[in-house]
């Protein structure tokens, strides 16, 4: 799964993902659910960014707060699932990040884990949006796809999410891409040399904790 990421370098975005403008956000070192994220989609006259709230919204759904459970959409069944199924087939996304947190179980307790590249580049989360507009505004939101861990992240958590590499981009983004198994197979867990993971502190536990303190490695011996 996927609950909290990083984008400390937003004004990468632009240039990582060929956009033309991006919305004005914070350096972010600890995002959380409910929050509004920026997504690249495919638009008329190409790629575009905008921000979505995190936490999915059916567009049939009468309360807003169903977003809060779906944050993350399972890769191997999002294309059949209510929840997902319209927005798989018609309104895929990009979601920008530069890392992102999974807590790895442990007795008496879980060690959180930053994972990002080892150059500490942006990259992509396979992500699907979904405009919401039984409310007195509409509501974009947006979830995250996730899959099988790899071998890196098998011995923090057996999930991760879906991270597409640049020649994956514009196949995932394509409104023209119908076919279920074709997408199905963009959506597998990463190699394992993309990332690279180190422990950090319980400081990132709470997310009105968002500064650059929750992606320094814990020192060795230290809770």
């Amino acid at each position: 799964m996927c609950g909290r990421f990083t984008l400390t370098r937003p004004k990468k975005v632009a240039e990582v993902f060929h956009v033309p403008e991006v919305p004005t956000v914070p350096v972010r070192f600890n995002v959380a659910p409910t929050q509004a994220i920026p997504v690249v989609r495919q638009a008329e006259q190409g790629r575009q960014c905008v921000l979505a709230r995190w936490g999915l919204i059916p567009s049939w759904a009468d309360d807003p707060s169903i977003g809060n459970k779906l944050l993350n959409a399972r890769s191997e069944t999002a294309a059949d699932k209510p929840s997902f199924r319209s927005a798989f087939m018609h309104r895929r996304c990009l979601i920008p990040a530069d890392g992102f947190y999974e807590w790895q179980k442990l007795d008496g307790g879980k060690q959180p884990y930053y994972i990002r590249r080892p150059d500490g580049e942006p990259f992509a989360f396979a992500g699907l949006w979904e405009r919401w507009e039984k409310g007195e505004a509409p509501v974009e939101s947006c979830t995250i796809l996730t899959t099988d861990a790899n071998q890196l992240m098998k011995p923090i958590h057996n999930r991760m999410p879906v991270i597409l590499g640049p020649d994956s981009w514009d196949a995932w983004l394509d409104p023209k891409a119908k076919q279920t198994g074709e997408l199905a197979a963009l959506l597998r867990p990463c190699p394992d040399d993309w990332l690279t993971a180190y422990p950090v502190r319980a400081f990132v536990n709470n997310p009105r904790n968002d500064g650059p303190q929750c992606i320094e490695p814990l020192p060795s011996g230290q809770p």
